[in-house]
């Protein structure tokens, strides 16, 4: 056990650390957005490329296992937007950023850093193919529904360019395919070149976490929603179970990617969804309660995640 808390502690407390200043410091959102920037379009993509240039390309074109862990994400999605739909009578565009906040996991900020920290670099493969395909899903069906509900009202043409054009201008997309290119080309990038990409790298983890507490103080809690009480269990422990049972009955994956993917599916609400619940006017408040809910949450659930992989609790195949 002590060797967990000696994993999760440090994650978890850049998270607290950040939580704790944004808190504490006098400044507005606007004030992290070169923090977030330097994040999301440099750091994150230099540790996505690094890591990605340096696995064989076979590794890299793993279609099975990117199918096995969307239908298991794309079932939660739909669980919960027909419960949000049917059970509770919200309409398309609330259903729509509830099954986001039960299927859309911070694989972007956290999934990385904690990855690389339980099972070493050679999680860094089976993260950027759920990140890249997941999230290039997301882009899709988000738009795709809110257009649906009227929220968006863009002609179809319009709508599809603007989705096609996040999916391929996305840095953390960009970063792996040129990282698949490198692979396969079998490049090796100058000592220099290299040097300041594996400096960028490590910078990745520590500033995406204390940017996420930041921006969670920033939206302090001001109610609960009562869909908490089936969002939280669906996404912290219905996911991972369900990416669990999927990966083994597909079969034939190495363990070191099926308890990655595990542990992405069990990553508390992506900050994204507040962001996509305030872009179109839908849910905002909720959604912010949601991440802040889940991420508290988290470190008791992900902690325990953990300890069962790493105890040999969960062998790597229900059905060997």
């Amino acid at each position: 056990m002590a060797d967990i808390v000696a994993l999760v502690l440090p994650f978890f407390g850049l998270i607290l650390i950040g939580y704790i200043s944004g808190r504490l410091g006098d400044h507005s959102a606007q004030a992290l957005g070169w923090l977030n920037f330097f994040v999301i379009y440099v750091s994150l993509p230099a540790l996505f490329f690094k890591l990605v240039s340096r696995t064989p390309i076979e590794q890299l074109t793993r279609i099975d296992f990117i199918a096995a862990c969307l239908a298991a994400t794309y079932t939660i999605f739909a669980l919960v937007f027909v419960i949000g739909r049917y059970v509770r009578g919200n309409n398309i565009a609330e259903s729509t950023v509830q099954a986001l906040a039960g299927a859309y996991g911070n694989i972007g900020y956290m999934g990385p850093g904690l990855a690389l920290l339980a099972f070493g670099e050679k999680a860094a493969v089976p993260v950027a193919l759920v990140f890249c395909f997941e999230n290039a899903a997301h882009f899709i069906a988000a738009p795709a529904l809110m257009a649906f509900a009227g929220g968006d009202k863009r002609p179809p043409a319009q709508l599809a360019l603007d989705v096609a054009r996040k999916i391929l201008t996305h840095p953390f997309i960009i970063a792996t395919l040129v990282g698949f290119l490198a692979a396969a080309l079998a490049f090796e990038p100058p000592l220099a070149l290299q040097r300041l990409i594996d400096y960028l790298a490590q910078a990745a983890a520590p500033c995406a976490l204390f940017a996420m507490g930041v921006t969670l103080a920033l939206r302090p809690l001001k109610r609960i929603p009562a869909e908490i009480g089936y969002i939280v269990p669906i996404k912290l422990v219905l996911h991972p179970i369900l990416v669990y049972v999927v990966l083994s009955l597909v079969g034939n994956f190495d363990p070191l990617w099926v308890y990655t993917a595990i542990l992405l599916a069990s990553l508390p609400t992506a900050t994204n969804v507040f962001v996509i619940g305030q872009q179109y006017g839908v849910w905002q408040e909720r959604a912010s309660a949601t991440i802040l809910i889940t991420t508290v949450i988290s470190v008791f659930s992900v902690s325990a995640l953990l300890f069962a992989i790493t105890q040999g609790v969960l062998p790597p195949d229900l059905f060997p």
